[in-house]
C-alpha cells in the first residue's frame, strides 16, 4: 500500500480507502464485514470512511465492532453528519447544537474516543458557516476530533468555510470528499484547484461508479447488482456510457489489469487526490483493488483513456 498526505497536513491515509455507504451494516452481512475490513486493513488499508447516516447508524457499529482489536493509532476513522437522524427537528444540518450532540453518538456507535476526521456531508444553507467552523474548531480543542473537512461543498462554499476559519483564527478543513471517477468529473475545473490552493486533499468516494467501471454492466444488469435493485444508477447507466466501458474493458485486458484497477490508477494519477474510497462486498473486491496502487499509466495509455471517455470538462 502507499500512503499520501491529506493535502498540507501531515496526516497520511491509504491511497485506498474502505467506505461503508451501502454495504456494512446494510447490504453485507455483519461477519462478512469484519472478514473484509479484517482484509482491508492486512492489504496496508489505514482509512476507513464512515459516517453517521449509512445504515442509520448501524455501520459505524459494525466497524466499530470489526476494528476492535486493532491498535487504534493504526487507523484513520473518518464519520460524517449532516442528514436527518430522527424526527427531532435539530437533529439534522451543521448547527452547532446538532454537530455536538452528533459526534457524541458516532463516537459511542465506533467505541473509540476520538475521530480522525469529521466531515461535513453536505453544505447547510440554513446555518452560518461561522457557527459550524467554530463548532468543529472547539472539537478538535477538546480533543474529540483531529481534523475536519467539508463533502460534496462547491468551490464557492469550501473558500468560504476556510475563509471564515482564517477569519476567526480556528482550525480549517483540510479535506473535501467528492465523488470522482472517469465518467464524472464535474471536480476538475473548480473544486480540484480550490483545494489545492488551500492545501486542501481530496478523498473522493465512486471512483468506479458505484460499479459501472468493474465492467460488470458491460453485457447485461446483474439481477442482484446496484444498477438493478437502487436508482442510483439511472442516470449513468447509458449505452453511451457502456460503450465507454466496453472500450476500456478492452484496454485493461491490454495492460493484463482489470478495468477496476484501470478506473483507480486513473483516479490515483491525480495528484491531488489522497485516497480513493472503495466499497468491497468481499475479501476478493479488497485484494483486485488494492493492487491497483502500484499500476503506473505512461502518458500514452492517458491519452487513450481520454480519446475513450471523451468528456473533458474543460474542453465543453
Amino acid at each position: 500500500m502507499n500512503y499520501r498526505r491529506v493535502g498540507k497536513a501531515g496526516l497520511k491515509i491509504s491511497e485506498i480507502g474502505l467506505g461503508s455507504w451501502l454495504t456494512y451494516g446494510g447490504s453485507v452481512d455483519t461477519k462478512q464485514s469484519e472478514y473484509i475490513i479484517q482484509e482491508a486493513v492486512d492489504c496496508g488499508v489505514n482509512f476507513l470512511d464512515l459516517a453517521d447516516v449509512y445504515s442509520h447508524g448501524k455501520a459505524e457499529e459494525v466497524v466499530g465492532r470489526a476494528i476492535k482489536d486493532h491498535l487504534r493509532s493504526d487507523l484513520v476513522i473518518s464519520s460524517k453528519l449532516f442528514w436527518p437522524m430522527s424526527e427531532n427537528i435539530n437533529d439534522r444540518g451543521l448547527s452547532r447544537k446538532h454537530i455536538m450532540e452528533s459526534v457524541e453518538k458516532s463516537l459511542k456507535r465506533i467505541g473509540t474516543d476520538y475521530l480522525d476526521i469529521y466531515f461535513c456531508h453536505r453544505f447547510d444553507p440554513e446555518t452560518e458557516v461561522e457557527e459550524t467552523v467554530r463548532a468543529m474548531d472547539d472539537l478538535i480543542r477538546q480533543g474529540k476530533i483531529l481534523y475536519w473537512g467539508t463533502s460534496d461543498w462547491s468551490a464557492a462554499q469550501i473558500e468560504r468555510a476556510v475563509g471564515e476559519a482564517h477569519f476567526y483564527k480556528t482550525y480549517p478543513p483540510i479535506v473535501e470528499q467528492p465523488g470522482y471517477n472517469m465518467l464524472a468529473r464535474h471536480i476538475e475545473p473548480e473544486i480540484l484547484p480550490i483545494c489545492a490552493r488551500n492545501g486542501m486533499g481530496l478523498t473522493v468516494y465512486s471512483p468506479l461508479a458505484q460499479g459501472l467501471l468493474t465492467g460488470k454492466y458491460n453485457d447485461a444488469t446483474p439481477s442482484d447488482s446496484r444498477g438493478a435493485t437502487t436508482s442510483w444508477l439511472e442516470h449513468s447507466l447509458t449505452e453511451a456510457n457502456l460503450e465507454k466501458t466496453r472500450k476500456l474493458s478492452d484496454l485493461a485486458r491490454s495492460l493484463d489489469i482489470t478495468l477496476s484497477q484501470l478506473a483507480l490508477a486513473w483516479v490515483l494519477n491525480h495528484t491531488e487526490v489522497s485516497s480513493a474510497i472503495i466499497g468491497a462486498t468481499s475479501i476478493d473486491h479488497v485484494k483486485e483493488n488494492s493492487a491497483a496502487v502500484d499500476i503506473e499509466l505512461p502518458s500514452e495509455t492517458l491519452e487513450t483513456i481520454e480519446n475513450i471517455i471523451d468528456n473533458d470538462p474543460d474542453e465543453r
